[in-house]
């Protein structure tokens, strides 16, 4: 594609040189430019774009787009100055590619928790309603059957229209893509076109890279403000946040509760572990999922595909069928009666919506036992919560290592230990070796315990010191049952 059609619409400052030649491809990577490419400079939070131009060109690159342009001889390259050069890198890579957003129904899903299940779901849903669809989650991204592992929640905005294109040349519909915080803020998404946005719940999470829960939620409420007119918003009203998402959104209002009034309107009436029957707009079904956060799961997936213009009758129908994502309460059963549940939980809210779940929903002689940690170089402020939490909600609870990535596990649980009160400390032990906890959870299991395994969930990974070691929770669970 001609530099000067990438460039379409994006707003410039300067331009050095032609634009009137073929561009191979968009690189932000330094390291993977080649002959031909556009690099994009992109000022990052560890890193700046800038300083791999003298890069770039080495490697070959036509043309430079970027927000500041070095002083010494740039050579043959062509220089594009823009004032925000990720956003305009959203912008080339949708002209790039053709704009295929605007080819297909994409829907996103933002919130702290529930984004995947969302996602999932209604990818799921959508294919037993008919239609090809394409999946963009924290689990995996998916053409149909092609399943594409997934490396962040929400890709790079080159990546994501790369990947978009493809999903409109199989024919896909419909898109579902989880929408986080950072990719608002980093511009990931700049340059789509949404058919709607689906706002779940907000709870403290990445306040190491927002600094504080104001920024966290401005960040999630700019994916609403980006809607179009055309689109659907639809919000969680429940949540005290849920209105906030719709303050400034030209899209449609709508709105999902179990408390209140609101277009999608459910009410649990019976729990259990095997699932939840409930009604939503006064038609009673019965959903194999489990616990009061997925009623609501369930609701924002109801409520998108009638907004979508499915058959109301027929969503219920298939929703029924429907099973959790990998990793979202997962269940495994030993030969000797004890109950393991492997949950992605690694908030404090998340954790206390499954422990509370799990509380509801046994016998009073089953015990819960607990195998918890956090994540390093994430926000250190949650770990002391989700210690309290767990000790709060367990009978006994083992403290333990999560992805240490570049912190010392044991300096991990220091913090955590900060939220276990001094008449909890009985209930606790500490194992920083997420294995042989996993083993010592189901070594202290009863017939009928039930045993949570929290926070890493479909992560079949464990990154410490900067390399991913296979771990599996699933796995390890199973292994220790039968041990």
């Amino acid at each position: 594609m001609l530099l000067s059609d990438i460039l379409y619409k994006i707003p410039l400052l300067t331009v050095s040189g032609k634009t009137d030649f073929e561009i191979q491809k968009i690189e932000f990577d330094s390291r993977k430019v080649q002959k031909g490419n556009l690099f994009v400079a992109i000022p990052g939070t560890q890193v700046d774009g800038h300083d791999y131009i003298p890069k770039a060109l080495e490697l070959g690159a036509s043309a430079i787009l970027c927000e500041k342009i070095p002083e010494e001889n740039v050579g043959g390259a062509t220089f594009i100055k823009v004032e925000n050069a990720a956003h305009a890198m959203g912008l080339a890579a949708a002209n790039f590619y053709d704009h295929p957003s605007q080819s297909i129904q994409l829907v996103g899903i933002t919130g702290t928790n529930g984004k995947t299940s969302v996602a999932t779901l209604l990818f799921n849903l959508f294919r037993k309603l008919g239609y090809k669809c394409g999946l963009l989650s924290t689990v995996q991204n998916q053409i149909e059957d092609d399943v594409i592992h997934a490396t962040h929640t929400t890709p790079d905005s080159v990546s994501i229209n790369k990947l978009l294109q493809q999903m409109v040349e199989k024919g896909c519909a419909f898109v579902f893509m989880e929408v986080s915080s950072h990719s608002v803020v980093m511009e990931r998404i700049a340059g789509l076109h949404f058919a709607g946005g689906i706002f779940t719940n907000i709870t403290q999470d990445h306040l190491d890279f927002h600094q504080t829960f104001k920024n966290y939620i401005a960040a999630k409420k700019g994916f609403f403000d980006l809607l179009p007119k055309t689109a659907f918003a639809l919000t969680n009203t429940d949540d005290k946040n849920g209105k906030v998402m719709l303050q400034n959104t030209k899209a449609q209002k709508e709105s999902y509760t179990l408390k209140g009034v609101g277009t999608f309107k459910g009410k649990v009436l019976d729990s259990g572990l095997f699932g939840i029957q409930m009604t939503i707009n006064e038609q009673e079904v019965w959903f194999k999922l489990i616990g009061k956060f997925n009623a609501y799961n369930l609701l924002a997936v109801y409520g998108a595909a009638v907004l979508l213009d499915e058959n109301p009758e027929d969503v219920l129908t298939e929703l029924s069928q429907l099973t959790p994502p990998p990793g979202r309460f997962q269940q495994i059963h030993s030969a000797d009666g004890k109950v393991g549940i492997v949950d992605y939980a690694h908030t404090p809210d998340a954790l206390q919506n499954v422990l509370e779940t799990i509380n509801d929903l046994r016998e009073d002689i089953q015990q819960v036992i607990t195998v918890v940690g956090c994540g390093g170089n994430r926000d250190k402020g949650k770990r002391p919560q989700m210690a309290k939490i767990a000790t709060e909600l367990s009978h006994k609870v083992i403290l333990t290592s999560d992805n240490p990535r570049n912190e010392e596990p044991e300096e991990i649980l220091k913090d955590m230990q900060e939220g276990v009160s001094i008449t909890r400390r009985k209930k606790v032990l500490t194992i920083s070796d997420r294995r042989e906890a996993i083993k010592t959870a189901v070594m202290l299991a009863n017939e009928g315990d039930i045993i949570l395994v929290a926070g890493k969930g479909h992560e079949d990974y464990q990154e410490i010191k900067g390399v991913k070691h296979h771990f599996d929770d699933r796995e390890e669970l199973v292994k220790a049952f039968q041990s």
